[in-house]
């Protein structure tokens, strides 16, 4: 058992690609899966009405990752042995992602956005649609979108012996559960919600036949449509990430990174830093590595002890078979 984290660089990368690299680097060192970025382009993102109203957002054209960085950002990501992902946030950024990407990330904002969905699914690439703000019947509506235009070839993402964790061995579909608070409260961050949607899907583990009054559907494909549930954090609260994954299960967590605290969303207050998040990841791997195989059994850290129990005779210790042969140091 274990968890991957994302870390996504949203709008702190500055346009440099040098420090692009930094945030992949920092990303692979403190143990994270993969490393997500943003391509939008201001202009598709916001419509005319925002720009009369609002005319600083058009600033924001300084925060977009430049199309020419992918090739580069995806080679350094495999160099790292980390997944390399981007949220597209205009449709030819589907395409312009296609051949670099090892899996989509959907943000909360485009969930009702069925065309994006739809060109995202048609790739066969794994894909994560994180849920800020929606209903479960929201969720459904973009689930089945989905799951109706992904091809029926598609598998999980497979390990490579040249890349690691290339394509992180996700699933076809990883749903986030999410708040879009910056920062959001852990009092708000409703992390039951998890199972909520872990059990809505959890007939999508196996085929199964579509019928009228199915709710969330089954694509009549061969292979296993499943879904995992993960976090996309925005509390950078330590004891939020610890029970989304240890008490709901959580299978991903995506969080936001910076590198120094002077990236553009830094002061938002949602990004974590590198020194922050890693004893994070770090006790969280840990914590999976204790559960063991379940059989009560003598460990091996504790076999020398097991001589110096109490004696069932006379209750001292050790054992009356070792009491002339003591080497053991007290």
């Amino acid at each position: 058992m274990s968890v991957q984290f994302i870390a996504e660089v949203s709008s702190n990368h500055h346009q440099n690609l040098d420090r692009c690299f930094q945030f992949i680097d920092e990303a692979a060192r403190i143990g994270c899966s993969g490393v997500k970025f943003q391509l939008f382009k201001v202009d598709e993102l916001f419509a005319p009405e925002v720009f009369k109203a609002k005319p600083d957002v058009a600033k924001r054209r300084q925060w977009e990752l430049p199309v020419a960085f992918l090739p580069e950002l995806a080679t350094r990501c495999h160099d790292n042995k980390i997944s390399f992902s981007c949220t597209p946030f205009y449709l030819q950024a589907v395409q312009e992602l296609s051949p670099y990407v090892d899996f989509y990330k959907i943000a909360s904002y485009e969930l009702l956005w069925d065309d994006l969905l739809k060109a995202c699914a048609q790739t066969g690439k794994p894909l994560v649609l994180s849920t800020g703000m929606a209903t479960m019947q929201e969720i459904e509506h973009a689930v089945n979108v989905i799951l109706d235009s992904t091809p029926q070839t598609a598998e999980p993402g497979q390990r490579t012996p040249d890349h690691g964790l290339r394509t992180t061995d996700l699933p076809p579909l990883t749903l986030l559960h999410c708040v879009s608070g910056y920062p959001a409260p852990p009092n708000q961050c409703n992390l039951a919600a998890i199972e909520t949607i872990r059990n809505a899907y959890a007939q999508l583990s196996e085929p199964c036949p579509r019928t009228p009054d199915h709710g969330p559907r089954t694509p009549d494909i061969g292979a296993p449509a499943s879904i995992q549930v993960g976090w996309s954090d925005h509390s950078v609260s330590p004891g939020v990430i610890h029970r989304a994954v240890h008490r709901w299960g959580a299978k991903m967590i995506e969080f936001h990174l910076d590198l120094e605290g002077e990236g553009e969303e830094y002061s938002a207050g949602h990004c974590w830093l590198p020194d922050e998040i890693k004893p994070v990841i770090d006790t969280v791997q840990k914590g999976f590595q204790a559960d063991g195989n379940g059989r009560k059994e003598p460990m091996a850290s504790e076999a020398d002890d097991r001589n110096w129990r109490a004696d069932p005779e006379d209750g001292l210790r050790p054992l009356k078979k070792f009491r002339n042969d003591i080497e053991i140091d007290l």
